[in-house]
């Protein structure tokens, strides 16, 4: 039983005439009464009663009536749905993008996707670099946005910018009037920082190890808000990448170039390498990868 032959029956039924259901259907009598016939045959008896004045329903045709009627609407329904899906009038992307992305620029981006795409749905996980990646892996998310992973298989990355880390102090401090701090200078301050196992902690400690011991921290928080809370007022430094540059300015702290050593790492679009991403998910990756040309670097 296919779809051709539901509706040449539902046509059919409808019509209670060969001819009009031919007409309608735009095929000829014969071929729309061998579609009958091979109905009839695989269901394993007559649907139709036919005389060379009428045609009507047998028991069994009415039994099958309501039920093809129901089964071409879902089928014309689902058709429907996934064409515009295919064309981007409806959909649904999950997305997991790491907290200093997902709060700072990833709004932006989201715009541009929503103009374009207004009845797209967008779900983002907001969670540390690490679960981004485990998101992708699990096939939970389609598209996962963070800092370039030390291992790609089974994924791949595109990058969408280098990162660099910037200095955050409060704007009274000596250091916020210098045109760039060195780490020296900055770890002579009360250190504030995110907690472990935030890849923006761990990064900064492997970078900063060899050359100057490791960081004293004085604060730690879960929330990069309130690290740039507790620097505008006073009670340390930071160092954040420069996609928090925004926030951190909002929240009252400043930002200055941070270098000896420079710590940078790319920032990027990570999937799945057997995975065959939905049309909208690949709208979105689109849009990230074209609005990547203007992240803002210090």
């Amino acid at each position: 039983m296919n779809v051709k032959q539901l509706r040449a029956f539902v046509t059919v039924a409808k019509c209670l005439s060969f001819a009009q259901a031919g007409e309608r259907l735009h095929v000829s009598q014969p071929a729309l009464s061998l579609t009958i016939k091979a109905l009839e045959e695989h269901l394993g008896g007559p649907l139709l009663h036919r005389t060379t004045r009428s045609v009507s329903l047998t028991p069994e045709g009415e039994t099958l009536l309501p039920l093809a009627r129901q089964l071409l609407a879902d089928w014309d329904n689902t058709e429907e749905l996934l064409r515009q899906r295919f064309t981007l009038q409806l959909g649904k992307v999950a997305i997991a993008a790491m907290p200093a992305f997902a709060s700072n620029l990833l709004p932006a981006a989201l715009k541009v996707f929503r103009d374009r795409y207004p009845r797209v749905n967008v779900a983002v996980h907001d969670v540390i670099n690490e679960q981004v990646l485990e998101l992708v892996r699990h096939r939970r998310v389609e598209l996962g946005i963070g800092f370039e992973p030390e291992t790609s298989e089974p994924l791949i990355f595109k990058p969408l910018y280098m990162d660099r880390f910037v200095a955050v102090v409060p704007v009274n401090s000596p250091l916020a009037a210098q045109q760039e701090v060195t780490w020296h200078q900055l770890l002579e301050e009360d250190f504030i920082t995110l907690q472990r196992p935030s890849a923006v902690r761990l990064l900064l400690e492997q970078q900063v190890l060899a050359g100057h011991g490791g960081l004293a921290v004085a604060f730690e928080s879960h929330q990069l808000s309130t690290v740039g809370r507790m620097v505008a007022n006073g009670l340390g430094v930071s160092a954040v990448p420069s996609l928090c540059i925004r926030q951190m300015q909002e929240l009252g702290a400043h930002c200055v170039r941070l270098v000896e050593p420079t710590v940078q790492r790319r920032i990027g679009v990570t999937l799945l390498a057997d995975h065959k991403l939905s049309a909208a998910a690949q709208a979105l990756l689109e849009v990230l990868l074209e609005y990547g040309k203007d992240y803002p670097q210090l």
